[in-house]
């Protein structure tokens, strides 16, 4: 059997991806078909999600094992196939590409193809630059440009308190040494 996905973002509006894969496939060759089809790397944390018709997020598979409750099922991508979770078409899931700041693919099975298999998923359609992929090193990077290294972070106008901070409210006499610094020596650091 062979199911069709659908692949869009709620980012840019004309990216659309269409993938056929094998029902025996795992969520990591489905997890590796996504990121080829848009050139990501393979080297940030990523989940699928199964979702209800309203996009509420259920059952989560991880990419590696994580620390779970042991009241809940755990699955991680290269043991489960997506035959075990996809049953229907209309079947949506998504696919959380960037764990930092939660954003997402969203996924629908558009088409099941009974007797009929893919040794290879395979892209059908291919229309739209994806959105940005961000990593963690690019968030940590002291030399990015700080408006890109905050893309896609929903940091708002009171980013720690920044509204709050007032200078002549600091107590310059409980720092010892403060005073001695001048603006220009404030230069050297």
């Amino acid at each position: 059997m062979i199911f069709n996905f659908l692949i869009v973002s709620d980012e840019v509006d004309d990216f659309r991806r269409e993938i056929a894969i094998d029902s025996e496939a795992t969520f990591l060759d489905l997890q590796n078909a996504i990121l080829d089809s848009v050139g990501y790397t393979r080297t940030e944390l990523t989940s699928f999600f199964l979702c209800d018709e309203d996009w509420r997020k259920g059952q989560e598979i991880t990419l590696m094992e994580m620390d779970t409750a042991a009241d809940q099922d755990s699955y991680v991508m290269d043991e489960t196939r997506l035959e075990e979770f996809i049953e229907d078409e209309h079947q949506r899931l998504v696919f959380e590409f960037d764990l930092m700041s939660e954003r997402y693919f969203f996924i629908e099975v558009m088409d099941i193809v009974p007797g009929k298999s893919l040794a290879e998923p395979k892209l059908l359609t291919s229309e739209g630059q994806p959105p940005r992929q961000t990593s963690l090193d690019d968030l940590m990077d002291p030399t990015a440009d700080p408006a890109k290294q905050a893309k896609g972070l929903d940091l708002g106008e009171d980013f720690f308190g920044d509204t709050e901070y007032n200078e002549d409210e600091l107590d310059r006499d409980g720092f010892e040494g403060f005073d001695e610094i001048t603006p220009d020596m404030a230069d050297n650091y």
